[in-house]
């Protein structure tokens, strides 16, 4: 690990000036962090600490739920009110590392959790996301656990987060501070970037900008949503397929749907033909095998995870029906 200075800043516009500089990083739970830290996958001179700053709140006023960005893992999952009406939510990070992690985990913090590639990881390969144009040894490589939608011939690492799947389909915006001190909404959809030929730029999160909350309008496809991981082992281990999945159900009809999958994109992966495809039926599983029939179109497999195409078709099938029975 390499030598660092660290601060903590005693308000945000204070926070926000210090991150312009490039050579620092902000820190918050540290539980991604310290690990790309000790493994020298990055090296800041300088860390800024959001710790102490007040960004943890848990609040539903007026059909508006705000997740402040240093709201913990845990403390989410567990709230009355994201169980109720968010399920999705409390689920995604229930099913997320480990209970320790969850409780210094933050919102914040998981949102920008970077890729569990092992190349990425491992500072003896070369890696395009970590080195730009050192190469990706991961397509002619060990691919098992990588994306399969929105790669590149420069980058096929997976998303690894549980939570923004679930927030990307529920159209979660968010909220961040400029080092100007004001703020600006962005849609979450908009927020993450495909690798492209910059891999290494991974949202559109500028210089010194800080999340400062995560923004949902209740609605009443929230209430009837679920989010369902597949993975090696049943505790602590990333998604080899993950899907979050919403219905509104009118007259015995599917008014809306929405489905996002995790495991399978270079970014939480919006799949849009699918939800087209549900709305207008009746909720059936020959109509959800169906629909998911189109989460292959675009994807581009390697021998090693091509699997990953039926496998998300059938982890959606069982997320549609564990909300519709």
């Amino acid at each position: 690990m390499q030598n660092f200075s660290i601060t903590s800043p005693s308000n945000l516009p204070a926070a926000a000036a210090a991150g312009q500089n490039s050579d620092t990083a902000f820190i918050a739970g540290g539980t991604d962090m310290m690990q790309l830290l000790k493994n020298n996958v990055i090296t800041p001179s300088k860390l800024i600490d959001l710790e102490k700053l007040s960004l943890s709140e848990i609040k539903s006023e007026n059909g508006v739920l705000r997740l402040g960005a240093m709201a913990t893992m845990a403390d989410v999952a567990a709230h009355p009110v994201v169980r109720q009406n968010w399920p999705a939510i409390s689920r995604a990070l229930l099913l997320s590392a480990s209970p320790q992690v969850r409780n210094m985990g933050t919102m914040g913090g998981n949102l920008l959790q970077r890729t569990r590639c092992l190349y990425f990881r491992d500072t003896g390969f070369a890696c395009n996301k970590r080195a730009p144009g050192s190469g990706c040894p991961a397509i002619p490589g060990d691919s098992r656990d990588l994306a399969i939608l929105g790669t590149s011939p420069h980058c096929i690492a997976t998303h690894p987060s549980d939570l923004p799947v679930a927030l990307m389909a529920l159209d979660a915006e968010l909220e961040l501070l400029t080092p100007e001190g004001t703020t600006r909404r962005m849609s979450l959809s908009k927020f993450y970037r495909l690798p492209g030929t910059t891999p290494h730029i991974e949202s559109n999160l500028e210089a010194g900008q800080i999340i400062t909350a995560v923004i949902l309008a209740d609605q009443a496809i929230g209430r009837l949503s679920t989010y369902l991981k597949v993975r090696d082992r049943t505790s602590f281990a990333f998604a080899l397929v993950s899907a979050a999945v919403a219905l509104d159900i009118e007259d015995g009809l599917i008014k809306n749907a929405r489905v996002a999958l995790g495991g399978v994109g270079t970014m939480p992966w919006r799949v849009h033909q699918v939800e087209l495809a549900l709305c207008g039926q009746k909720p059936s599983d020959r109509v959800f095998e169906l629909a998911t029939l189109r989460i292959g179109e675009g994807a581009q497999t390697t021998e090693m995870n091509a699997f990953k195409v039926k496998l998300a078709q059938r982890t959606v099938v069982r997320a549609l029906q564990a909300i519709s029975a």
